[in-house]
């Protein structure tokens, strides 16, 4: 080959690669419509070098109970949502401009065939409504096609979304699946506290859905992402009803890490802080209960989302009725301080900061019994997580929420009425109760595994 026939085929070969690297950064473009193939994108794609995907908004996904199960006719023996429009609103904590969409089927018992989905903005911003802002819809892709299939115990991460949103804005997400889900399992999270709506046939495009069947649960959806500056992170919370939401408003977002996220909002050295809601009700940390257990989900709901940098923990309240002796109660406290010092060595292995939340009162409920072996248990937890220095921090939200005159039991201000769960004032302290310092940009602290054999 002569040396000019070198050189030329030498240029087609660095053109060839930097098409394809420049191609790699361009997200699909966010006019695709369904059926066609995606326009070009308006506009590039911030670089690797300035920017990151922080997820905005999180739910933690869990097999459907049949109660939760979409109400008939949308739930028509082992096929669930066939034919049938799927509207769900979330609120997301930091902004941006590019945006991600998880799907989850992990509790899926076929494939779940998702035919098309997109992005809009709810009508007046509100969480909860069916109705869209006109034109703000936009068409979801995934590798350059409306929709797709999702393996059974899988999830789907959508092409990047030119779709830019503020900080502490709710979203609409809209699904359309025309085979439905062929299964009596299929993946939620039950306790949205947040209304979505469902209509028989294909109305993803319809800026109302006049007549839908209102239900207050989210189905497959799982995460949001956002395309962030490098000094956004993201805060998880592992939890249970309390972080979850048991006696918070419906549609209005008042649990306490949404209002722990208007707190850091309201301060520019805090304003980009994801705060990701890992919680379900009746979870607990050591055994499986209402979806897996702390433990178990630990790398799905905190080390695998994206950009996270701080987690707390307020788990473990559901674990310590289990205990009906002396003993027993002893080896449940036993085990929750071997399960968090496990929590926090695993995400620390990630460069996670692990704070510990000590478990508020439950005098007067159900969980609290005449011999005082659950009391004994949580006092016995709090006293290690307050005191053992494992934590990186202690937030003593006990201390916060309990009745001073009683502290075995919840302050009458702050219970909600059945003595365990908070009404929206105490969410409120739960949130206050947080210190903002606990998010600067500072490195975890080495590990010391002697101090861990005393």
């Amino acid at each position: 080959m002569s040396s000019m026939n070198r050189t030329s085929a030498l240029a087609s070969v660095i053109a060839t690669l930097a098409v394809a690297v420049v191609a790699y950064f361009i997200p699909v473009a966010a006019g695709a419509e369904r059926g066609k193939a995606p326009r070009p994108a308006g506009h590039a794609t911030p670089t690797t070098k300035d920017a990151h995907w922080v997820n905005t908004w999180t739910a933690m996904p869990q097999l459907t109970e049949p109660a939760n199960m979409p109400p008939p006719p949308f739930t028509q023996g082992d096929r669930v949502l066939a034919d049938t429009t799927l509207r769900q609103t979330v609120r997301v904590s930091v902004g941006g401009r590019y945006t991600r969409i998880r799907l989850s089927n992990a509790f899926g018992g076929t494939n779940l065939p998702i035919t098309s989905v997109s992005l809009a903005r709810p009508k007046d911003g509100k969480a909860g409504v069916s109705s869209v802002v006109p034109g703000s819809e936009r068409p979801v892709t995934f590798g350059g096609q409306p929709g797709i299939d999702i393996p059974k115990g899988a999830q789907a991460v959508s092409d990047p979304l030119d779709f830019p949103f503020q900080p502490g804005t709710n979203l609409t997400l809209t699904l359309y699946l025309a085979d439905g889900q062929a299964s009596g399992s299929i993946t939620s999270h039950p306790g949205s506290r947040t209304t979505s709506y469902m209509l028989a046939g294909d109305h993803l495009d319809d800026t109302d859905l006049p007549g839908a069947t209102a239900v207050d649960h989210w189905y497959f959806i799982s995460g949001v992402e956002s395309w962030s500056r490098p000094t956004t992170g993201a805060a998880v919370m592992l939890g249970d009803s309390l972080t979850d939401g048991r006696g918070s408003t419906t549609n209005m977002n008042d649990r306490w890490p949404d209002q722990l996220l208007d707190r850091l909002r309201s301060q520019p050295a805090t304003s980009e802080i994801g705060v990701l809601n890992q919680a379900a009700g009746g979870n607990r940390l050591l055994h499986d209960g209402l979806g897996p257990n702390g433990l178990a989900r630990l790398d799905r709901d905190v080390l695998a989302q994206s950009g996270v940098r701080w987690l707390i923990v307020f788990e473990g309240i559901n674990d310590i009725p289990g205990a009906t002796t002396d003993s027993a109660g002893k080896q449940i406290t036993a085990d929750l301080i071997t399960g968090y010092q496990q929590i926090i060595t695993r995400a620390h292995a990630q460069g996670i900061r692990v704070y510990g939340a000590t478990l508020t009162p439950f005098g007067g409920n159900g969980y609290d019994d005449a011999a005082g072996i659950h009391e004994s248990s949580r006092q016995a937890v709090n006293e290690w997580i307050r005191t053992s220095g494992r934590f990186d921090a202690v937030i003593d939200f006990d201390k916060v929420v309990r009745d001073p005159q009683n502290p075995r039991r919840l302050s009458p201000v702050y219970d909600v009425g059945d003595h365990l769960h908070l009404n929206p004032t105490g969410y409120r302290a739960l949130a206050d109760a947080v210190p903002v310092k606990l998010f600067k940009q500072t490195t975890i602290p080495p590990e010391f595994p002697l101090a861990d054999a005393g």
